[in-house]
C-alpha cells in the first residue's frame, strides 16, 4: 500500500513507447551534465529534472505522514478460484508524531490498523485491530478440483494488545527500524452456510479465539522515489499460538477436520528481502531477492487457521513485507500448512519516474488434499513469470501495471494469465 500508486498496464505498445523514451534522453535529471555518476532519486528527498524541455521540481516529502487512495482491479484468464475479475479499492493512512504512530489500511471487507504509544528508551505500548468480513461465500480448491459444496460465509474480527521495543536503524528513514513485539490476541471468528453449501457439509461453530503472538521486524531498505526498494536488507518472523474456546468437527462429505487436532494450533513464519546493485551495470539496474516461509510443527492447521497465499501488488512497504505474494493469485486464494515462496526480480529505471520489472517466482507448499476420510496436506510446486511497469503521474499519483503467467498451481495444473492494474493518488 505504501508504494502509493502502482498500477498495471500490460501492452506491448506501452512497453515499446517507454523503452523508446528511455533511450531518447528526453527526460533527464538536471545533474545529467555533471560528470559525477548518475544517482537514482530516493524517496522523500528533493529532486529536480527536466521533461521535454520543461523543468520538474519535486520538494522534500515527510514520509512518516501519508494519505492515499488506490483503485484498480485484476483479471484472470481462465478464471482462478472461480473468479474472472476482482475490483480493488483501498485507503491508506499513516501518521506519526513524537509520541504516537498509526497506520491504517482500509478496504471495506478487509481492514487492519496498527497503533503505538511511544514510551522512553524505545519501549512502546501497541494495539492492532484486524477484520475480515467478506460478504460473499468462499469455496476451497481441494486436491485437483474446486469443491462448490465447501462454499461458506466466514470471517473474523481480532484485537491485539501488547508491548514492544523499537530502535531506528540505518539508513534512518521513517520506516527503517528494528522492532521486537509481543501481543495477546483475542477475537471472534464466525462461519455460516451459504446456498451452495453441501448437505453433507457441517461447519465448525463460531467461536472466540485467544492466543499469543511474537513478532520480529527489521527494515534496512532505502527506497526510491516510487517507494520501490533500491538498496538494503529487510527480514521478519512471526510465532503464533491460538486456541478456539468452542470448537467441533467440521465435515465436507468424506473429508473431516477433527476437533481434537485443530482446536489449538501453532504457526511459525518468516521472510527476508534484499535489494542489490548488479555488478557491471549502472545505478539504474537493481536486483531484488526475497524468500518467504511458513511451518506448522504440530500439523494442526485447518481451513480457517492455515496460512493463506494470495495475489495483489507485490509487498514493498515496511509494514506490508510480511504478506506472502504469488503473482496472478486471487486474494488469499489457497490454504497451506507449510510453504516456501522465492522471488528474483530485475528492475530497470527507464526514467527517473518510470520503472520496468521482470520477476520470477517459485513456490513449494503443502496444500489441502484429501486422504482417506481426513483432510490432510500434500506437497505441490509452482512457478510464475511477471512483467510490469511502475510510473509516477501528474497530480501526485502513480500507476502500476503487471502481467503474470502461472504454470499451473493456481488452476489445478492448467496454465493461466492475469493482469493487475492499480492507480494511487496521494493527498
Amino acid at each position: 500500500m505504501r508504494r502509493v500508486g502502482l498500477t498495471y498496464r500490460a501492452g506491448v505498445l506501452v512497453c515499446t513507447l517507454l523503452l523508446s523514451a528511455a533511450g531518447s534522453g528526453w527526460c533527464e535529471p538536471s545533474a545529467a551534465s555533471d560528470p559525477s555518476p548518475y544517482r537514482t532519486p530516493l524517496a522523500g528527498e528533493p529532486f529536480s529534472g527536466s521533461l521535454l524541455g520543461e523543468r520538474i521540481t519535486i520538494p522534500e516529502r515527510n514520509r512518516a505522514n501519508n494519505l492515499a487512495l488506490s483503485i484498480g482491479g485484476a483479471l484472470f484468464l481462465p478464471s482462478a478460484a472461480g473468479t474472472d475479475g476482482l475490483p480493488i479499492a483501498a485507503l491508506y493512512w499513516r501518521h506519526e508524531t513524537e509520541r504516537f504512530r498509526s497506520r491504517l489500511a482500509f478496504s471495506l471487507f478487509y481492514n487492519d490498523w496498527d497503533a503505538a504509544l511511544k514510551l522512553d528508551d524505545g519501549l512502546e505500548l501497541l494495539g492492532h485491530l484486524e477484520t475480515s468480513t467478506n460478504p460473499f461465500p468462499q469455496q476451497e480448491s481441494l486436491a485437483d478440483r474446486s469443491l462448490k459444496c465447501t462454499s461458506a460465509y466466514w470471517g473474523f474480527g481480532d484485537v491485539w494488545w501488547g508491548v514492544g521495543y523499537r530502535q531506528p536503524v540505518a539508513p534512518f528513514q521513517s520506516d527503517n527500524d528494528l522492532r521486537l513485539q509481543l501481543f495477546y490476541t483475542g477475537g471472534y471468528h464466525y462461519a455460516g452456510r451459504s446456498a451452495d453449501t453441501g448437505r453433507d457439509v457441517s461447519l465448525p461453530p463460531s467461536t472466540w479465539v485467544n492466543g499469543l503472538r511474537g513478532r520480529l521486524r527489521y527494515d534496512g531498505i532505502r527506497r526510491n522515489i516510487l517507494e520501490l526498494p533500491h538498496t538494503g536488507l529487510a527480514a521478519g518472523a512471526d510465532l503464533e499460538w491460538a486456541r478456539r474456546s468452542h470448537w467441533g468437527d467440521s465435515r465436507y462429505g468424506d473429508l473431516l477436520f477433527k476437533q481434537d487436532l485443530t482446536q489449538e494450533f501453532l504457526k511459525l513464519s518468516g521472510y527476508a528481502m534484499a535489494a542489490l546493485p548488479l555488478p557491471g551495470l549502472s545505478e539504474r539496474d537493481r536486483l531484488l531477492l526475497s524468500v518467504y516461509g511458513g511451518y506448522s510443527p504440530d500439523n494442526n492447521l485447518d481451513r480457517f487457521s492455515g496460512f493463506r497465499i494470495g495475489g495483489g501488488p507485490f509487498p514493498y512497504e515496511s509494514d506490508d513485507l510480511w504478506r506472502v505474494p504469488y503473482p496472478g493469485a486471487v486474494f488469499n486464494q489457497f490454504v497451506v500448512s507449510d510453504y516456501i515462496v522465492a522471488t528474483a526480480e530485475y528492475r530497470r529505471e527507464l526514467l527517473y519516474f518510470l520503472y520496468l520489472h521482470l520477476r520470477g517466482t517459485l513456490v513449494w507448499i503443502n496444500r489441502d488434499f484429501t486422504r482417506g476420510n481426513l483432510l490432510s496436506f500434500s506437497e505441490d510446486r509452482g512457478e510464475a513469470l511477471s512483467v510490469g511497469v511502475s510510473s509516477g503521474l501528474p497530480w501526485d499519483s502513480t500507476i502500476y501495471v503487471e502481467y503474470s503467467n502461472d504454470y499451473g498451481i493456481l488452476r489445478n495444473g492448467e496454465k493461466g494469465n492475469s493482469l493487475l492494474l492499480l492507480w494511487s493518488k496521494s493527498f
